[in-house]
């Protein structure tokens, strides 16, 4: 009996240690990250107030305040996630009573005004102009070359209630669907993400049919023909310009991210099992898809403390682009850089300045960088 005793009483004295040892490290991370984030704010405190955008055009080696010309109120507020666009010909930037344009080789004037006539905060490249929209389905649309915002589709919500009779807050309250993302194709067939249904128009808005039902965001992407589409439970592909839709990449939750890269698509999802972001490209146009990334995983241990309530930072991934023979990944706590299509991964070095992770888009050869400023 004494021996069973002092045999279960050598064991203790091991195993409590070895607790003590494990808090001990969680609690000198948390610890340390904690500084980290105090040394951060008293950085971004004494820096301009004015830096609200950054912009590379080394890779990300290093970085240009380019945020002198927009509104005051970014400065405090910062800028409407779907209030932002990249494209060939540089950065989109919705706020105030205007429309903001910065040229990818612009370096003394970084912004350029038009003024704006409605209260749409949503902007989108289209075909070929600029579409504004906002939740409740009021479309402006910008044709290149001109100067004029037209009213577009406005016999959306008419055919939209009735094609979806769902009785939901928004219909209650506007008789309407919310709307949550507008995409025209290169050959002009147009869809409108709006309350749990994809709606398609291959009249230029002239009637509208249901074509999938599903819900989330529905952002979608084009790339030689071929489209994918972001839902509550993944992503969808379809060869047919939208009439059909097939899963493509389904890991129990939500989609994140799609963006075109060389030869087809990047993609992140949401793994109910893991409880990750994970990171899939296809180089033959969404066929077939390989996972990437492993090594951008949160840690097993960040993950536990996360869960326990130590830790309230994210390392999730959030984002991935491609800029020349780069992948860039974005997560929470920095933004990653790939030569070699997701193998390795380097950690770039970013603006010192207060924020909760950092928005990313990319323009060419050009990376914009924005401060996410938090609720």
């Amino acid at each position: 009996m004494f021996y069973f005793k002092s045999k279960n009483m050598k064991k203790l004295f091991v195993f409590v240690p070895a607790i003590v040892l494990v808090l001990f490290l969680l609690n000198s991370f948390v610890l340390k990250e904690k500084e980290a984030k105090k040394t951060l704010v008293k950085k971004g405190k004494s820096s301009d107030i004015a830096s609200i955008i950054f912009k590379s055009d080394d890779g990300g080696q290093t970085w240009q305040d380019i945020s002198k010309g927009l509104p005051e109120k970014l400065q405090r507020e910062g800028v409407w996630r779907e209030g932002l666009m990249a494209t060939d010909n540089g950065l989109y930037l919705r706020a105030g009573d205007g429309v903001y344009h910065s040229e990818p080789n612009s370096t003394t004037s970084f912004w350029t005004k038009e003024t704006f006539p409605g209260k749409q905060r949503n902007i989108t490249a289209g075909k070929n102009g600029i579409f504004a929209y906002d939740f409740r389905g009021q479309f402006l649309q910008k044709i290149n070359g001109t100067n004029d915002w037209t009213p577009m589709y406005t016999n959306f919500q008419e055919q939209a209630v009735r094609l979806d009779p769902t009785i939901d807050w928004m219909y209650k309250n506007y008789k309407a669907r919310q709307v949550c993302s507008v995409f025209e194709t290169a050959q002009g067939t147009v869809f409108i993400g709006a309350g749990n249904s994809l709606f398609r128009s291959a009249d230029k808005g002239k009637t509208w049919e249901r074509v999938q039902i599903g819900g989330g965001l529905m952002k979608l992407i084009e790339s030689e023909g071929v489209l994918l589409a972001i839902d509550k439970e993944g992503i969808l592909r379809s060869t047919d310009e939208g009439q059909n839709w097939d899963r493509a990449i389904s890991e129990g939750g939500y989609g994140i991210a799609i963006e075109r890269i060389d030869g087809g698509f990047a993609a992140i999802v949401n793994n109910t099992i893991t409880k990750t972001n994970t990171i899939h490209i296809s180089q033959d146009n969404g066929k077939t898809w390989n996972t990437i990334g492993e090594d951008l995983q949160p840690s097993w241990s960040h993950l536990f403390m996360r869960k326990v309530g130590l830790v309230k930072s994210s390392s999730d991934i959030l984002s991935i682009k491609q800029m020349g023979k780069y992948l860039l990944c974005g997560r929470a706590d920095g933004i990653f850089r790939s030569a070699d299509m997701g193998k390795t991964w380097q950690k770039l070095s970013l603006p010192a300045i207060e924020n909760f992770g950092f928005n990313l888009s990319v323009s060419g050869n050009v990376m914009y960088i924005l401060p996410n400023k938090g609720c």
